[in-house]
C-alpha cells in the first residue's frame, strides 16, 4: 500500500496527493492527518470545547499529552498545542479540546469565535511526556489552575473510566465556579468514585466555605493561593504519591519549591503552557537575520526568531510558541543566538534552535 501511494505521489508530481483528495473532500487524505469538528460546546465563559474526528490515522491518545492543531487565519496556516481532555481511548474516532481564549491568543480567539460543526483542521499525532505512568501508582495527586485543567482532567477522567482503586486528589484553581471547565462531570466523579477527592478553590471571591454535600467537590471562596499548609491539608500523604501540575508559571514554582524543599522531585510531573521569557536588550537587536533557505534578510529586531522570520512575511512550521513541541525547529548557520527562556547565548555553527524561543544576538544565519 505505502509503495503504491508513493507511485501516485510521483505522478501527481509537482503537488502532493493529499492536494487532489482535499479537493473531494478535506477529510479525504492519504499521508496527512486532518480532524472534522463535529460538535461545539461553549458552557464556560471565554473558552470553547470541540469534539473532533479524525482521519484513519489517528493512533489515540495517552492521557496529559497535547496535539497540534492548524487552523488557516487570513490565508496563513496557523498551529498551536492542546491538551485533549478526554480519557485515553486508543484508536476511538474522537478528541475532546476545551480551547481557553487567551487574550492576544490568535488560534484560540479564532476557535472560540468562528469554531463550528463541519470545520476541518490539521491534526497531529499526540506527544509529550506528561503522562500518567505504568503500572498507576497507589496514591496521585493533580494540581492545576486555569486552562492548565485540561491535562490533568483528562488524567482523572482515564483514572475514573478505569475504574482505579488507589487515592486520588484533584485540587484546582479559578477565578469562578462558572470559569471551571466540565464542572458538572468533576462533581459527577467525585460523587460516584469514593477514593478520589475533588477540591476547587476561588481565592479571588468573597471568603465563602461553599462546601458542597458529601461525596461532591469541595469548593472554598477566599483564602490565599496554592501553598505548603494547603497542599498538607488537602493531600496530608503526598510525599508518597505521584504528583502532576500544570497552569501558570507562580503555581509551578510554588509546587517545585516544595518538592525540592523536601526533596521530592522526582515525584513531580510538570507541564508548562506558559514560558517565561527573558527580555532582550537593544544590545543584541542589532545587525542582519538572513533566513538562507529563502533568499531573504532582515534587520535584527532582537524579537524571536520565529516572529522575524514571520514579520519578513514566512511562514514557518511551529505549534507551540513556548519550546515544548519543537515543531519550529531549524539549523543556525552561522551567528550567536539568546535562549530567551534562560538568557544564554550560544554561538556553534550548524546547530538545530528552536525559533519561537531564541532570539538573534548581531548578523545570524538561519537555514529557512
Amino acid at each position: 500500500m505505502v509503495d503504491l501511494i508513493d507511485l501516485v505521489q510521483t505522478l501527481t508530481t509537482p503537488h502532493p496527493l493529499d492536494r487532489y483528495l482535499e479537493l473531494v473532500s478535506p477529510t479525504l487524505t492519504a499521508r496527512r492527518m486532518r480532524a472534522e469538528i463535529v460538535h461545539v460546546g461553549r458552557s464556560t465563559p471565554g473558552s470553547v470545547t470541540l469534539t473532533l474526528r479524525p482521519t484513519r490515522h489517528w493512533r489515540g491518545h495517552a492521557a496529559g499529552q497535547y496535539v497540534r492543531i492548524g487552523v488557516v487565519i487570513d490565508g496563513v496556516r496557523h498551529t498551536r498545542c492542546y491538551s485533549p481532555v478526554n480519557p485515553e481511548n486508543g484508536r476511538a474516532r474522537r478528541i475532546e479540546l476545551t480551547v481557553k481564549a487567551h487574550s492576544g491568543g490568535l488560534v484560540s480567539q479564532y476557535l472560540h469565535r468562528h469554531a463550528t460543526a463541519g470545520m476541518v483542521v490539521d491534526l497531529a499525532p499526540a506527544d509529550g511526556v506528561f503522562r500518567l505512568p505504568e503500572p498507576r501508582p497507589e496514591r496521585i495527586v493533580l494540581i492545576s489552575a486555569g486552562s492548565g485543567i485540561t491535562p490533568v482532567l483528562s488524567m482523572m477522567r482515564t483514572l475514573a473510566a478505569e475504574g482505579y482503586p488507589g487515592d486520588l486528589v484533584f485540587l484546582h484553581y479559578a477565578k469562578s465556579p462558572v470559569l471551571v471547565p466540565h464542572r458538572a462531570e468533576l462533581d459527577a466523579i467525585a460523587r460516584t468514585r469514593p477514593g478520589f477527592r475533588v477540591e476547587l478553590r476561588y481565592p479571588g471571591r468573597r471568603a465563602v466555605d461553599a462546601t458542597a454535600a458529601p461525596g461532591a467537590c469541595t469548593e472554598i471562596s477566599g483564602g490565599g493561593h496554592f501553598d505548603r499548609e494547603e497542599l498538607e491539608r488537602v493531600a496530608p500523604r503526598f510525599a508518597d504519591a505521584q504528583t502532576y501540575v500544570c497552569g501558570p508559571a507562580p503555581l509551578m514554582a510554588a509546587v517545585r519549591a516544595i518538592f525540592e524543599a523536601d526533596g521530592l522531585s522526582d515525584r513531580l510531573h510538570a507541564e508548562e503552557f506558559t514560558v517565561a521569557l527573558a527580555p532582550t536588550t537593544a544590545e543584541d537587536a542589532h545587525g542582519t537575520v538572513r533566513f538562507t533557505e529563502s533568499g531573504v534578510s532582515a534587520d535584527n529586531s532582537g524579537a524571536s526568531l520565529l516572529d522575524q522570520a514571520e514579520s519578513a512575511g514566512l511562514t514557518p512550521e511551529h505549534g507551540c510558541r513556548m519550546g515544548i513541541c519543537f515543531s519550529c525547529t531549524a539549523v543556525r548557520r552561522s551567528g550567536c543566538t539568546r535562549d530567551l527562556r534562560t538568557g544564554e547565548t550560544d554561538s556553534d555553527p550548524d546547530q538545530p534552535i528552536q525559533l519561537c524561543v531564541n532570539a538573534p544576538v548581531g548578523d545570524v544565519d538561519i537555514a529557512i
